[in-house]
């Protein structure tokens, strides 16, 4: 049997950031005069760059990631971990598993040590690969570092985007509905309403190559 990995995505997931994130893309919206619904209808799952591309194009990248950067940095110790992840993580040490997230790698690390979580070995952020989430290139990236093929590979993701990544890698996907309707993640393989009713499963997952 060919061994299986898990490969996580962060935020949603592992770390309870969804006030955080709707609190900093709210305030951002508002000051750049945006629409902030539309702006929070679409945050998840993407990279800063890419969501900055489809709501404000007519805006300088590097500016506006500074500035989203910096409201990060204001609110960072309020980031939490999930319910089990820590417990979760922990049980999974003799388990291939990586993160695979369109966050950045400062910040993603720095919550990962606030909220006391292990970093694996394998981590794939989202300046290191050329197309961000739905592009599979994050997972595919994840699964060669792991030496384990995509398709012998859990993704556990909370939204569209990412569930439509990991599924043209070739992965099995468990979702997380903390962020979106169970109605909106149904291209996953499975749904479940956290992370805590996943744990058995991922737990027990085995490819079935």
């Amino acid at each position: 049997m060919a061994t299986s990995g898990v490969l996580f995505d962060v935020d949603g997931v592992l770390l309870d950031t969804v006030e955080i994130y709707q609190d900093i893309w709210g305030t951002w919206a508002r000051r750049r005069s945006l629409d902030v619904a539309h702006v929070l209808g679409l945050m998840h799952g993407r990279r800063t760059e890419d969501l900055l591309s489809r709501v404000a194009p007519q805006l300088d990248v590097a500016t506006e990631c500074a500035e989203l950067d910096g409201l990060m940095r204001e609110r960072i110790e309020l980031v939490r971990p999930a319910p089990t992840a820590r417990v979760l993580l922990e049980s999974l040490h003799d388990r291939p598993w990586a993160i695979v997230t369109s966050g950045n790698r400062w910040s993603v690390r720095l919550s990962f040590e606030s909220c006391g979580l292990p970093l694996p070995q394998v981590q794939v952020y989202g300046e290191e690969v050329p197309a961000g989430k739905p592009s599979p290139d994050c997972y595919l990236m994840a699964a060669e570092r792991l030496g384990i093929s995509a398709a012998d590979c859990l993704a556990v993701e909370d939204a569209p985007a990412g569930i439509l990544a990991a599924k043209r890698a070739g992965c099995t996907v468990l979702a997380i509905a903390s962020t979106h309707d169970p109605a909106e993640l149904g291209a996953a393989d499975m749904c479940l309403p956290t992370l805590a009713h996943a744990v058995e499963i991922i737990q027990g997952f085995r490819s079935a190559g």
